[in-house]
């Protein structure tokens, strides 16, 4: 080629745009470019910085969230059996109340006045009569579906029997927190009633770190795509150490054989409780039961697996004499 060849001003250096211009027009000049280069990135949040920003505030609210909730809950664990099961009856209704929105949302229609009352009535009668107060309330609640189903032509089998599911499966179940709460009035109660809810907490929480850094091999894809083996097994094995300690510590007569036995059950049988959540959620296309708690979604989202796992600890103490 013959000649000097042209020299064109690169769109990623601030060169000269126009005869006469400045270096600081030049420098404005180039800013504005890159800016409108990346206008598209902006709109849709996926700069680097709105990134990082987005992840630190959902990290930030779930932890605040979560440690509000975690000391909540011990504070009243250790207060008293009175407070524990107020806070059970409260935690149960929201539960159910979300269990019901969802349900509807499927298409059904419970009768909610039932559901929900008979969801406070569970850890009262846990409390004041025991067992027998739960097989109470639950035969009022079939009976009174019974009566509904027979005066109310447009109600289904399955809105009534979701209406009994309801508190069955959010409030019974949470009433054995009461159950094992009950067996003692000072800080022995409180400390085995921690030691199993920290059970679930702490097979939630390594399941969930261990999934994330080694997790290879998917353990429900269809129904929670991010729980693995590897995490699993990193739950029941923390989950195990916690029943240990409570043998170590000697509460309420707790053995060795006993708490690997805890462990293991309550451990396995709260990822099903989990799972069998997610599976809720994902048959009526919902990310969560709700929004109760900000950074975690709805108070079932956060209380899935103690359905389930408290049911198994109690079943498990007291099949081993504990209670």
């Amino acid at each position: 080629m013959s000649g000097e060849e042209e020299r064109r001003p690169s769109s990623d250096s601030p060169q000269e745009t126009a005869p006469g211009t400045t270096g600081i027009e030049r420098a404005i000049s180039w800013l504005e470019r890159k800016r409108r280069s990346k206008e598209d990135a902006r709109v849709a949040g996926e700069l680097r910085g709105q990134l990082a920003r987005g992840w630190t505030e959902k990290a930030l609210t779930r932890t605040t969230t979560g440690a509000i909730y975690f000391v909540v809950i011990v504070a009243v664990l250790f207060w008293g059996r009175v407070p524990t099961t107020a806070l059970v009856a409260s935690m149960a209704w929201l539960c159910c109340s979300e269990f019901f929105r969802m349900a509807r949302m499927g298409g059904r229609m419970p009768n909610e006045v039932f559901g929900l009352t008979a969801s406070v009535l569970f850890p009262l009668a846990a409390l004041l009569l025991g067992t027998e107060g739960l097989f109470l309330v639950l035969v009022l609640l079939l009976v009174a579906c019974a009566f509904w189903y027979v005066a109310t032509p447009r109600a289904n089998i399955s809105d009534v029997a979701l209406t009994a599911f309801g508190p069955v499966y959010t409030s019974l179940t949470f009433s054995c927190v009461v159950l094992i709460r009950s067996t003692d009035p000072g800080s022995s109660g409180g400390l085995l009633t921690f030691g199993v809810m920290g059970s679930v907490w702490l097979n939630d929480a390594m399941a969930y770190f261990v999934g994330t850094r080694f997790g290879r091999h998917k353990l429900a894809p269809r129904i929670s795509p991010h729980k693995s083996f590897e995490g699993f097994w990193g739950g029941l094995a923390s989950s195990v150490l916690v029943w240990c300690l409570l043998a170590l510590l000697g509460v309420r007569g707790v053995t060795y054989p006993l708490a690997l036995a805890g462990g293991l059950l309550v451990g396995t049988i709260a990822v099903v409780g989990d799972l069998f959540e997610s599976r809720i959620k994902r048959g009526v296309g919902v990310k969560d039961s709700g929004d109760f708690m900000p950074g975690h979604g709805g108070l079932l989202d956060r209380s899935d697996s103690m359905l389930f796992g408290c049911v198994t600890a109690y079943l498990v103490l007291r099949m081993g004499g504990i209670l």
